[in-house]
């Protein structure tokens, strides 16, 4: 088990505290909390729990490429159990989805 931990810049907080997918074979559970009230919301903090090791470098592309497009503040923890990069993908755009009220 590897714990990964990141810093995005942000430009908005998330509006809701928000759980999508599943920790599940070659699957990712992502949960999303709003900054706390009164706490600075230009940062995403982002902590993954993944059961493969070695993939840093593959995470931090995946996730500065998310962050680059969608600056969404709040503490995300990921927990992956062999996601593939879209599944990641695909994870985080639900997660940001739920946290702004639904698609765009």
């Amino acid at each position: 088990m590897q714990t990964l931990t990141y810093h995005f810049p942000a430009t908005r907080a998330a509006g809701a505290a928000v759980h999508v997918g599943v920790v599940a074979s070659g699957d990712l559970e992502i949960l999303l909390e709003p900054p706390d009230a009164g706490a600075p919301s230009d940062h995403a903090s982002v902590r993954v729990r993944t059961s493969v090791n070695g993939f840093d470098t593959v995470w931090r592309e995946v996730l500065n490429r998310f962050f680059a497009r969608t600056a969404l503040a709040g503490r995300w923890e990921l927990n992956d159990f062999g996601a593939t990069p879209g599944v990641v993908t695909l994870r985080l755009r639900q997660a940001a989805e739920a946290a702004d009220g639904g698609p765009r």
